[in-house]
């Protein structure tokens, strides 16, 4: 005979129900911070390959070959001899052609078009994979608690250097300048470090849980994070007057190492009027603060690795000896640029070091801000 079933029993009840697995809920959310880490690296990669494009359009005076802002339909290079023909006329309106190029084929101009063209598609395309990235986490639901804001800032720094890169080029198109603005240059560049820097840092901290984070920031290294955080500025400042320096050709006037055409300081450097013009547009003041705030970055950042060598984690240690390596290795490729009149392979790799640099002094900075927790046998 069967059994009266309990009235207390729920139909929902006599089911088996599944096993709950530990730590699942842990799992999902570090795998979705890995994910996102990931996704941020390819735009950080993209970035990065953006600011070389960037550099060889400016050596190669390629920057203005595009008269035409087009987000979309831009994307489209000319397809047939009556486009790239239309193109060239467009060229040819430019005080660019009028000044320095007026014997330039349409082949020779075919040659920077794409360079320019180029250094636009990587926007284009460093906007899809952030937007397609950041709407299937959020739509997803991965978008760990209060990343949300972060993640969207980088879209929107991202279309914000799109216009100020129209700005910068639209500089160069009237009046009697034959290439772009230099603060526009530097401005330009300015912000995609910026988001570089930003983007790593991120990175950074997705690599850890939110828990790690917070008991690592109970160790953090008050003798270096503070200093640090100065000389990110500091390398960041120097960026800017790098860029200032390319934007004038201000590499290649002055040659000599150490002195500047056998002076401490060139006798022209004030001549321009008004005063303030000499900081951005005299080559040989412009050249000068260079070299300066390059020393100033150089010697704190050997004060930096010195002050860290005595840190009791090793971590922080290798941290600061890669941004010390690096700080050497760029000083010493700057110094060659100079001396060598800023040829293109030298001064790219020069411009590529700053990236390189400016990502370790982040790293170095994260180390002493959350410094990982390390066991006997090695880090945790």
């Amino acid at each position: 005979m069967s059994q009266k079933r309990s009235i207390f029993v729920e139909v929902s009840d006599t089911g088996p129900k599944p096993a709950a697995v530990p730590g699942a809920a842990q799992a999902a959310k570090r795998r979705a911070r890995r994910q996102i880490s990931v996704w941020l690296m390819l735009i950080f990669v993209m970035l990065v390959a953006m600011i070389a494009v960037g550099g060889l359009t400016r050596l190669t005076d390629s920057g203005l070959s595009i008269t035409e802002w087009k987000p979309i339909s831009g994307a489209l290079p000319p397809l047939s001899q009556a486009d790239w023909e239309a193109e060239f006329a467009l060229y040819q309106q430019i005080p660019q052609f009028e000044l320095i190029n007026r014997s330039m084929t349409l082949d020779a101009f075919k040659s920077i078009y794409w360079w320019e063209w180029s250094h636009r598609q990587l926007g284009r395309a460093i906007g899809l994979v952030w937007a397609l990235g950041f709407f299937w986490f959020l739509l997803r639901g991965r978008i760990p608690t209060g990343w949300t804001p972060r993640l969207l800032g980088i879209g929107l720094l991202g279309g914000v250097q799109g216009a100020i890169g129209w700005w910068m080029v639209s500089s160069g198109l009237t009046g009697e300048m034959v290439s772009v603005a230099s603060y526009r240059l530097a401005t330009h560049l300015g912000i995609a470090f910026l988001i570089l820097g930003l983007i790593a840092w991120f990175v950074f901290q997705l690599r850890r849980d939110e828990a790690t984070l917070l008991q690592a920031r109970r160790q953090a290294q008050a003798g270096l994070k503070g200093p640090t955080g100065v000389l990110v500025g500091l390398a960041f400042a120097q960026i800017l007057l790098g860029a200032l320096v390319a934007g004038i050709d201000a590499g290649r006037g002055y040659i000599d190492w150490p002195m500047m055409n056998g002076a401490f300081l060139p006798s022209e450097s004030f001549d321009y009027q008004p005063l303030w013009t000499n900081f951005f547009e005299n080559p040989a003041l412009v050249q000068f603060n260079h070299r300066m705030l390059g020393y100033v970055v150089f010697l704190f950042g050997l004060f930096l690795w010195a002050r860290a060598r005595r840190a009791a984690l090793s971590g922080v240690r290798r941290a600061y000896s890669a941004m010390a390596a690096m700080l050497v290795l760029q000083v010493v490729i700057g110094i060659a640029t100079v001396m060598h009149a800023a040829p293109v392979g030298l001064a790219l790799l020069h411009q590529v070091g700053a990236v390189v640099l400016f990502c370790l002094i982040l790293r170095a900075r994260f180390e002493a801000a959350y410094p990982a927790e390390e066991r006997i046998r090695g880090r945790a």
